[in-house]
């Protein structure tokens, strides 16, 4: 089993709806969804080009999957997500636009947010205490795409390479696009599929646990958690939004 504290929504929040739908799956229910059509292409070949990011779920990554710390299990970190939620303020952003994020197609800020940016800082710091050390064998499978020294430091030292200011907020619509009239057939495609919630104010008052039940099967929601706190999330380093040591609790 694998956690993830992910960027998302209840299953009827309009971004998550469309998400789910883009990718062909919902994380909220378990099951398959049938994709939108896309001129030009065929529906198979929507659907391979959009495996990766079905497997892990509509989202944007805030703590990369872990498993948890020897000594700990799920009731603690659920724990762990209800005191987050119940400390830190909601925020707002400008709003998420389909972009190409190297090869890749993705929602994204057009410019940076340092509210959402300070927000994935602390949920990496705070749930930090629940990950267990990644195996050799993850550790070496991240390096194959060729981390900067700063990158592999974040990677040995917090479980993931683009955190902080290697950070580019997306919540990820292809696998890698090889061909550039497939991308460009996507691109057009997202834009109108997202339309209804590109390029707007955003509210920012949510988060998700997701659970992998064993390596390689599909990510799902484990439970939505609300922010309800007034803890503004630029204060990242004040104690009140450090994580309890459940050991000497």
């Amino acid at each position: 089993m694998r956690y993830a504290i992910y960027f998302a929504a209840d299953a009827d929040d309009a971004l998550m709806r469309l998400g789910t739908a883009w990718l062909g799956r919902d994380p909220f229910a378990a099951a398959d969804m049938d994709q939108p059509a896309i001129t030009g292409m065929d529906a198979s070949r929507f659907r391979d080009l959009t495996a990766d990011p079905r497997r892990y779920g509509f989202h944007g990554t805030l703590k990369a999957p872990f498993h948890l710390k020897t000594g700990l299990n799920e009731a603690d970190l659920v724990a762990a997500c209800r005191e987050f939620a119940a400390d830190i303020a909601p925020f707002r952003i400008e709003g998420l636009n389909v972009n190409r994020l190297g090869k890749f197609l993705a929602l994204t800020p057009d410019r940076p947010q340092p509210d959402l940016s300070a927000f994935a800082a602390l949920c990496v710091r705070y749930f930090e205490p629940y990950r267990a050390p990644l195996s050799e064998a993850d550790l070496e499978r991240r390096r194959k795409s060729g981390l900067t020294p700063k990158q592999d430091s974040y990677l040995t030292g917090w479980g993931y390479p683009y955190i902080f200011d290697e950070l580019r907020f997306h919540m990820t619509l292809s696998n890698k696009l090889e061909n550039e009239d497939e991308a460009n057939a996507l691109a057009s495609a997202a834009k109108s599929h997202f339309s209804e919630v590109t390029g707007k104010e955003r509210l920012c008052a949510s988060f998700a646990l997701y659970q992998e039940p064993e390596r390689g099967a599909p990510f799902d929601v484990h439970t939505v958690f609300q922010l309800s706190g007034t803890t503004p999330v630029g204060s990242a380093e004040t104690p009140s939004a450090r994580p309890i040591d459940r050991k000497n609790a």
